[in-house]
């Protein structure tokens, strides 16, 4: 009976010590980073440590915000919504239908004054509302590959439904770029035109990179529905700047897109005479549009949402401050009890 023990034996060794050479094999190489015993700065939340955090935060954000809030508030604004001022009155109940007619005159002249000194350069902006530059079917519908290079007028796989026309393709393609805006403005100051520079107002990095100097438009707005402006065939991608500013989609459907800039000084109490082509369709989905005249504060145009957040979270670590410091003075944590609850080791005792 022995020998059978002993063959029985031998094959279990054996299989014993296959497992153990296939945990061995199996088990990862040491490192701190992957067992987690690197140094780590493990504060300790104590009142002393906590209140005073709070109170610094509190005192740098609160004067961090009103010098934004100031800088804003420095900026001059002239807004003037226009999409129903500037439809004729026996069709304002019948707007899709004026906006559609190619025979009425689409001129609107207007009067606009300005209510502080503005120093140059004036930027000029156009406002959409309602407008979903981020919609997914929209903001896919171009091709970055076409707008870049020569050789890829063919790539327009993603552009549907404004891809070809009569089996030619469309440059550029897509739905982006066949509802560029197509309002125009001109400005004057009494018999003084205001030229509106428009050269500049794109990002270099789009005009270098994204859009092509050898890319020139084909069959662009050709079809039978117009969506937008037109581009001029004898001039680069590269070089049209209103569709560059256009192409760079907005995250929110109410945006505002750079139109050009005035190099003059307008001051406080001057009429400006604004003579506005009011070509796009908004009437379709209810939108709204506007005209804006900004200039340009440290931190960029009138907006006081970063001066608001900054003094918000400053009172609030204030307010936090103030309330911790009412608790420890009511019901002060003796030594026995920090030591307790926060031992040497930065890990609270259990």
């Amino acid at each position: 009976m022995a020998p059978a023990n002993g063959d029985a034996a031998g094959p279990s060794s054996s299989q014993d010590g296959l497992v153990a050479t296939m945990k061995k094999r199996n088990k990862p190489q040491y490192h701190p980073f992957t067992q987690q015993q690197l140094p780590a700065c493990k504060p300790i939340l104590a009142p002393q440590t906590v209140i005073p955090v709070l109170l610094f935060v509190g005192i740098v954000f609160i004067p961090i915000g009103l010098g934004c809030i100031a800088a804003s508030n420095r900026v001059v604004e002239v807004i003037y919504q226009y999409e129903t001022s500037c439809v004729p009155r026996y069709m304002i109940d019948n707007k899709i239908a004026y906006i559609q007619n190619p025979s009425i005159d689409k001129t609107c002249t207007r009067i606009l004054k300005v209510p502080k000194d503005m120093k140059q350069p004036i930027y000029i902006y156009y406002q959409l509302d309602k407008f979903y530059q981020n919609h997914r079917r929209y903001l896919t519908s171009r091709s970055d590959e076409q707008l870049r290079s020569p050789n890829e007028v063919n790539n327009r796989q993603s552009c549907k439904p404004e891809a070809t026309e009569h089996g030619s393709p469309v440059v550029p393609c897509g739905l982006v770029a066949w509802s560029l805006f197509n309002d125009t403005y001109s400005f004057a100051r009494g018999n003084e035109v205001l030229m509106v520079h428009k050269r500049g107002i794109s990002w270099r990095s789009e005009r270098e990179d994204i859009f092509g100097k050898q890319v020139f438009p084909r069959n662009f707005q050709n079809g039978t529905l117009i969506g937008g402006g037109t581009l001029d065939p004898r001039i680069p991608l590269s070089r049209q700047e209103d569709l560059i500013v256009w192409m760079r989609t907005a995250a929110l459907p109410t945006f505002r897109k750079l139109y050009g800039r005035i190099e003059a000084d307008l001051h406080a109490d001057e009429l400006i005479t604004v003579t506005l082509q009011n070509n796009y369709n908004t009437y379709s989905f209810g939108g709204k549009k506007t005209l804006v005249l900004s200039t340009a504060g440290v931190l960029g145009g009138k907006n006081d949402f970063l001066g608001r957040g900054y003094v918000v979270v400053g009172l609030a670590c204030l307010a936090l401050a103030m309330l911790l410091t009412l608790l420890c003075l009511a019901s002060p944590l003796r030594e026995e009890h920090l030591a307790l609850r926060y031992p040497l080791s930065g890990r609270p005792a259990r």
